[in-house]
């Protein structure tokens, strides 16, 4: 029998994560105002998807602590690095997304939020049956999503919506991106991994059968934007750089899900490692 929270990830995560692929699917068949319009809708679907299923298979309490976490967090960073350079270089927008805050698009913050969660549970699975510590997953779920930056921050430049003044030195092919852009990225995601896991407690990082569809929303991410960035944006470097960086993690997720999911053992200590305190939610 399909209890209440199957149901409810089928009838609520369900369509939205459809709206979200269709929406990207959308994305390197339109362009000017157009493709700025499904930009923004591609984002908030997939935001409201994550949170939908953070609130639906480990409570509300998580979907409130991963908007705490990636969107104000996101829009912190943002702020604090458009600002000052710090962590990701001088950079800033061109207004081009529509209303800002302190410089920032309101929808960038929902971009970290969408694919912060994904990237939670993917680092945290793909570490599963494993004994380490707390900090190696952590580790692995901010790889997770820094690596997105890959593609992200060349195709943000290439569609006119960020620029870096001096973006040197670079990454080969992908002269219009730092590599302090990057640094930037693994550095802000390890902070929010961290953030997250000690809100949430190790429960919530702990595999169920509907995590398929945030496993899924985060393999679409990465292999779609390979497709989009190599055959149609004209970003080939940038597919490249992120089909290896991203790779590594899909390919682990998938060799992962090949597994019978184990529960999640407890870690091991290690002087200075990470240690989980704080119950999971209700």
């Amino acid at each position: 029998m399909i209890g209440r929270r199957s149901v409810l990830l089928l009838r609520v995560v369900l369509p939205l994560t459809a709206g979200t692929v269709l929406a990207q699917v959308a994305y390197p068949l339109v362009h000017g105002t157009a493709r700025d319009a499904v930009t923004v809708a591609a984002v908030v679907a997939f935001a409201a998807a994550s949170l939908t299923h953070a609130a639906v298979s480990r409570g509300p309490r998580a979907a409130v602590a991963v908007l705490a976490v990636f969107g104000s967090g996101g829009l912190l960073v943002e702020v604090v690095g458009s600002a000052t350079g710090v962590p990701f270089g001088r950079y800033d927008y061109t207004g081009s997304l529509g209303p800002a805050v302190l410089g920032v698009p309101l929808v960038v913050p929902f971009a970290w939020v969408m694919m912060g969660w994904p990237a939670y549970l993917v680092g945290h699975r793909i570490t599963a049956g494993v004994r380490v510590a707390a900090g190696v997953r952590v580790a692995a779920a901010a790889w997770a999503l820094a690596a997105w930056g890959l593609f992200l921050d060349p195709q943000m430049v290439a569609t006119g919506h960020r620029r870096w003044p001096d973006p040197t030195p670079a990454l080969p092919g992908v002269a219009t991106v730092p590599l302090t852009g990057y640094a930037g990225w693994l550095a802000a995601a390890t902070v929010m991994m961290v953030a997250l896991r000690a809100t949430t407690g190790r429960a919530a990082a702990e595999t169920i059968p509907g995590d398929g569809l945030a496993y899924a929303l985060y393999l679409w991410t990465y292999f779609s934007s390979v497709l989009a960035q190599a055959a149609f944006l004209g970003l080939p470097a940038a597919a490249l750089w992120g089909g290896l960086g991203m790779g590594v993690v899909a390919v682990a997720l998938l060799l992962a899900l090949r597994r019978q999911a184990p529960a999640e053992p407890a870690e091991a200590t290690s002087p200075g490692g990470l240690h989980d305190q704080c119950p999971g939610p209700a």
